[in-house]
């Protein structure tokens, strides 16, 4: 076994891609056991500890959350105990404990007296800690079964993942099984979860082997107390908490095995990602599973390609060329916002792409952002294209002298931002290098931050509910690190809890989450299969306006700063299309529809009426298309249908004699003979008012109810422009 980590590194690399598995495995054992053994004789003094704390009989209170009092022994009792003590159903149902606010095993015993909590797989924290302990089992399993050296392995929001070195070895798609197999065992075997505290040489000496460990633990501060754990064979520098068992875990699925970079540096080691996910319960899984079939099946990366929507190209990577139909779409999506802005009085403004580096110099990015910024040299001089319109609007705000009469100024940009993405790390439209927002900044004076923030939580609610999105909001406030003056982040962070009060929705707080110029409000959006996605945004900033000198002059003559609010709906357009895309399925609403009526001609003798229906429904502002193909009728109303026509109008001889369409949804209700006139009325409605539901089916079944009035064109119009009213 060699005797530093250089040696062993070298001696792994130099195996080919045709070296056996076993082999390699059997070459890194004698390393694991060796961690066993010192983490064995570091455990021993734990149990020391135990036991010296049960015979001093030290006690100490622990209050629970319902104010009631449990007795214990500093040193000894653990969480565990006191939920045995409450219910024995409810510690065999518990995952995890918080103590004094830190999460906390629950076998881990209490140091003193304390504030105790505990939790279940519902709750984030359990499922937090029950995906982190999973992800110790997929690295046991990667050992075991590879031979491989584990870097990091974090729970997500669903599932987890391990990022391994397997030297010039890859993992395939069958070795999914085969992980999954492994941890199955683990799993059957109930292997307990074992927490050590060591010290820093101890650590080294217990992951010399393993150059990434080395690292990491070289580059913990002098005093941070550094823990580790056993499961099984495997032993793992963590921070914890994790489960008591693994036996706690009844269901598991391998999902992905991607490569990665060590440190997310495409300079440094080449890593395998193997993607996993676990449940309490089998049927959770399963119900997982179909969920994913279902995201597949919307994936806005497939649908944009089918629909004729968008595609991307490798000579200009992760920016996308919109085609006419997704072009409709996204012009829709900035129109709409557009409008919202003319209601809340936002002054739309075009600032440049290009800046010379003195103004990220001025911003800050220069110093933490130039990896992601496009850089290039003009006549000797560094310029970059811009990967966020806020510097660029302090340079507006400053261009002369402001009063406070001028405030609120609120600033929207719908400028072109470039961030310079890995190439591994494009998405879709998820994650891209050329995109726009619907960005703007407001500056303000500080007792102007709980109107304007209230205001803006407003126009989201308007925004989402247009879309039929659902969304939670989550206050970040003040981080370790921040900068500023104390009293200002508490009065900013009282003003976000003030505004997020009076929106009359539920909310929550990240503690410390908060952005180190200012607290801001996260917004999470749910899509209808309830995939979590971040899109709007609202910061507040004290430090862009220090940075860029800017100042207005107050009522009493003298000169004050402004504070920037940074604010988003949709956040990236291209991130909002691929939600939306998902969220639909293509089965957009009829406003925001590229594809809205197709006209269906019987024989090629209604062709030209076809093609008078289409302009007189252009004339309207509606996309018209028509089916001049050789197909018969009913194979061309079920391609519209297909291809999420809103409406399909069929046109023979008797609709042309008598000016009219037989109109029929998507969803193949018919509702008969219609003038053209009369139809576009209703058509209009239902895209003015942004309806989420065809506009023709309400307001037709309104005219039937009207004191026995036949279903006519003239009825429904009539209903839709009483609708159209109310709206």
């Amino acid at each position: 076994m060699p005797d530093t980590t250089a040696e062993a590194m070298a001696q792994l690399s130099v195996s080919s891609k045709d070296r056996p598995w076993e082999e390699i495995v059997a070459e890194k054992m004698p390393y694991y056991q060796k961690r066993i053994e010192l983490f064995e004789g570091y455990r021993a003094r734990e149990f020391k500890r135990i036991e010296e704390a049960k015979a001093a009989g030290v006690p100490i209170k622990i209050i629970l959350p319902d104010g009631a009092e449990k007795q214990g022994i500093k040193g000894a009792t653990t969480p565990f105990d006191v939920a045995n003590e409450i219910s024995k159903s409810l510690a065999k149902k518990c995952v995890v404990a918080k103590v004094d606010g830190d999460t906390w095993d629950l076998h881990r015993p209490l140091d003193g007296d304390c504030a105790l909590s505990l939790h279940s797989f519902d709750d984030a924290e359990g499922r937090d800690t029950f995906w982190h302990s999973s992800a110790h089992l997929l690295g046991q399993a990667l050992e075991l079964l590879y031979g491989v050296d584990l870097t990091i392995g974090p729970a997500l929001e669903e599932g987890f993942y391990y990022d391994c070195y397997m030297g010039d070895k890859t993992l395939a798609e069958a070795d999914k099984e085969r992980i999954e197999n492994r941890i199955e065992a683990s799993i059957k075997e109930n292997q307990k979860f074992e927490r050590i505290v060591v010290t820093r040489e101890e650590a080294l000496a217990m992951f010399q082997e393993n150059k990434f460990k080395v690292e990491l633990i070289s580059g913990l501060p002098a005093d941070a107390v550094i823990t580790v754990y056993r499961v099984g064979p495997m032993v793992d520098l963590c921070t914890g908490p994790h489960l008591p068992s693994s036996g706690y875990l009844k269901a598991v699925g391998v999902t992905a095995c991607n490569r990665a970079y060590w440190r997310a540096d495409a300079k440094r080691e080449s890593l395998q990602r193997v993607y996993a996910i676990t449940f309490p319960d089998p049927k959770q899984l399963k119900e997982y599973k179909h969920r994913i079939e279902e995201a597949k099946k919307r994936d806005h990366r497939v649908l944009g390609n089918q629909s004729e929507l968008f595609f991307f190209h490798h000579l200009s990577p992760g920016s996308c060329f919109f085609l006419p139909h997704g072009a409709r779409i996204y012009n829709n999506l900035v129109s709409y916002i557009r409008e919202k802005y003319w209601e809340y009085e936002y002054e739309e403004v075009i600032s440049p792409n290009i800046y010379n580096f003195d103004l990220w110099r001025t911003s800050g990015h220069a110093d933490h952002y130039k990896e992601n910024m496009f850089c290039f040299e003009i006549e000797k001089a560094e310029f970059g294209l811009k990967p966020m319109n806020c510097p660029g609007h302090c340079l507006m705000f400053a261009h002369r002298q402001r009063s406070y009469r001028e405030l609120p100024l609120r600033l929207a940009d719908f400028g072109v931002l470039h961030r310079n993405e890995f190439s591994g790390a494009l998405t879709g439209l998820t994650r891209v290098r050329r995109f726009q927002q619907d960005d703007a900044h407001i500056f303000c004076r500080p007792d102007q931050v709980m109107s304007e923030v209230q205001a803006f939580l407003k126009l989201l609610s308007e925004v989402y509910g247009v879309f039929g999105l659902d969304y939670s909001m989550a206050l970040s406030t003040r981080p370790e690190g921040y900068l500023g003056e104390l009293e200002m982040w508490n009065k900013a962070e009282a003003s976000l809890t003030d505004a997020l009060n009076a929106s009359g929705r539920p909310w929550t707080v990240n503690e410390g989450d908060g952005a180190f110029y200012g607290p801001k409000i996260d917004i999470t959006v749910y899509d209808a299969l309830r995939r979590k996605f971040q899109c709007a945004t609202v910061q507040l900033d004290f430090q862009l306006p220090i940075r860029f000198g800017l100042e207005y002059q107050t009522e009493e003559g003298r000169m004050d700063r402004p504070v920037i609010v940074h604010r988003a709906v949709l956040g990236s357009v291209e991130r909002m299309f691929a939600i939306l895309t998902e969220h639909y399925a293509t089965k957009w609403p009829f406003w925001m529809n590229p594809r809205q009526v197709m006209v269906v001609p019987i024989t090629d003798k209604s062709y030209e009426y076809s093609q008078h229906v289409r302009t007189e429904l252009r004339k309207g502002g509606l996309h018209c298309d028509v089916d001049t193909s050789n197909n018969k009728m009913q194979k061309k109303v079920r391609d519209a249908q297909l291809s999420q026509y809103n409406y399909i109008l069929v046109v023979g001889e008797q609709e042309q004699k008598e000016g009219t369409v037989n109109v029929r949804t998507r969803d193949n209700v018919v509702h008969g003979m219609h003038k053209i006139a009369d139809l576009v009325q209703v058509l209009k409605v239902e895209k003015d008012t942004r309806s989420l539901n065809s506009k023709f089916e309400s307001t037709a079944a309104a005219a039937l109810g009207m004191e026995g009035a036949q279903d006519t064109a003239a009825a429904v119009v009539e209903a839709a422009e009483g609708a159209s009213a109310e709206k």
